[in-house]
């Protein structure tokens, strides 16, 4: 019988989604392009540490206060810098 692995999955693709989302108003010409957007996640999930979990009741219960603040300082970290070197590499490329 083969493993079902489809319950995992990485617990700040969530959270760089929403946060994508959020900070997206104040990057009209990325927020118009659902490609420009995806990029931005992929860029500031690649910048977190995979998190992988089955429940976000296993994870959120483990953590202390200061993790919990860390890793949401992590993933708003990560979304401005993907948003900015998105915003970068666009620009270039026009340019060319």
């Amino acid at each position: 019988m083969p493993a079902d692995f489809s319950s995992l999955y990485n617990h700040h693709e969530r959270e760089v989604f929403g946060a994508v989302m959020d900070a997206s108003k104040d990057f009209p010409d990325i927020a118009d392009s659902n490609d420009l957007l995806c990029d931005v996640a992929c860029v500031a999930l690649n910048r977190l540490p995979p998190r992988y979990i089955r429940h976000e009741v296993d994870f959120s219960f483990y953590l202390t206060e200061h993790e919990r603040l860390e890793i949401d300082n992590a993933i708003i970290e990560a979304v401005s810098y993907a948003f900015n070197f998105v915003q970068a590499r666009t620009a270039l490329r026009t340019r060319k």
